[in-house]
């Protein structure tokens, strides 16, 4: 696939390209890697920013995990994740690193069904079974029974899942695991699972190509991508039972909490009656000690300036790519989360 060969090609740039930070801050280039739910939003953002301030921002989208890796190996200025660091990450890293949130977004269940002209309702239990491999056919009567009134194909279900470490995959098998008891106890949530069923494709890009090209194919993305590349999406029970449809309203009431000092909390299977219930934000993840190996006061100043425009002015390119932007308690978190950032042991804003 082109899209898969692209990334792994975007995998390797980007090691290359990280091989010194110092050589990098000569060309006023800040290097990034991770999310890829994020990436639509981002290449917007950096794309002002290089305009406003002449100072250029290489983000590599190869997935949560491999940014957290680069980070862990001091090769880009910041990692993008869709999850907090887990023990081992954070042991791995040996370092404070602080999260800041960038935005929320919606991780919205696609399919490619044949003959179906109607939407599709599914919910957390009906949704994990299927991903466990013990639903098979889109006219399962569980399925049917979600879907009244609704002609369903024989088709068989063809699971498509992220093969890389994934933020996308931490928010929806966060999701299952809070809805899905079975799931909970044979799979859990994790940035990478033991996927019971299904073929694997690599970042948003890679689940989207598979599930478009595959009949019977369901998979998982991000909101902004499944619009662009024009697919079918699922309506999905919150708690009240009622389906909802992945919208930047339905993500902004998921999103409306009240975030903690470090910006560290799930979203998912939310409590709002009218919010989507697979929603997250996103982070951006630096080491709270900027001053390591032979980076610059100045290159972390200007790190920390790019993100302060992130949180601020940057924030008005969210909802056009259909990310809810962070409401003004959770900027201001954002903002505290910024200013304990230090560069040999002072602050750096």
């Amino acid at each position: 696939m082109k899209v898969i060969k692209s990334l792994k090609v975007a995998a390797v740039a980007i090691a290359a390209s990280a091989l010194s930070l110092s050589a990098s801050a000569q060309d006023n280039t800040l290097l990034g890697a991770g999310s890829t739910f994020v990436y639509p939003l981002f290449s917007k953002i950096f794309a002002e920013y290089a305009t406003k301030t002449n100072v250029k921002v290489n983000y590599q989208s190869i997935g949560s995990g491999g940014g957290i890796l680069q980070l862990t190996n001091k090769t880009v200025d910041f990692g993008g994740s869709d999850a907090p660091l887990n023990a081992d990450q954070a042991k791995k890293i040996g370092a404070p690193v602080l999260h800041i949130p960038m935005a929320s977004g919606a991780v919205v269940v696609t399919y490619n069904v044949p003959g179906l002209t109607t939407g599709l309702n599914l919910n957390g239990a009906v949704l994990g079974d299927i991903y466990l491999g013990k639903i098979t056919s889109w006219n399962d009567p569980k399925i049917a029974a979600l879907n009244k009134g609704t002609k369903l194909p024989e088709t068989p279900i063809v699971v498509i899942h992220r093969s890389d470490g994934s933020g996308t995959s931490f928010i929806f098998t966060d999701y299952l695991t809070k809805v899905n008891a079975d799931w909970a106890a044979k799979v859990g949530k994790a940035s990478a699972v033991n996927w019971p069923a299904g073929l694997g494709g690599k970042g948003n890009e890679g689940v989207a190509g598979l599930v478009k090209q595959t009949p019977g194919a369901i998979g998982y993305n991000e909101l902004a991508y499944a619009i662009q590349n024009k697919m079918a999406y699922a309506d999905i029970a919150n708690k009240t039972g009622k389906f909802i449809t992945p919208t930047l309203e339905s993500t902004t009431l998921s999103s409306n909490v009240e975030l903690p000092a470090n910006a560290e909390v799930s979203l998912t299977n939310t409590d709002n009656p009218k919010g989507y219930p697979i929603t997250s934000f996103t982070w951006a993840l630096i080491y709270k000690e900027q001053k390591y190996s032979d980076r610059s006061a100045a290159r972390a100043k200007e790190l920390l300036k790019l993100l302060w425009f992130n949180i601020h002015d940057g924030q008005k390119n969210c909802a056009p790519l259909n990310y809810a932007p962070l409401s003004k308690s959770a900027v201001k978190v954002a903002e505290k989360i910024l200013k304990s950032a230090t560069y040999d042991g002072k602050a750096i804003l």
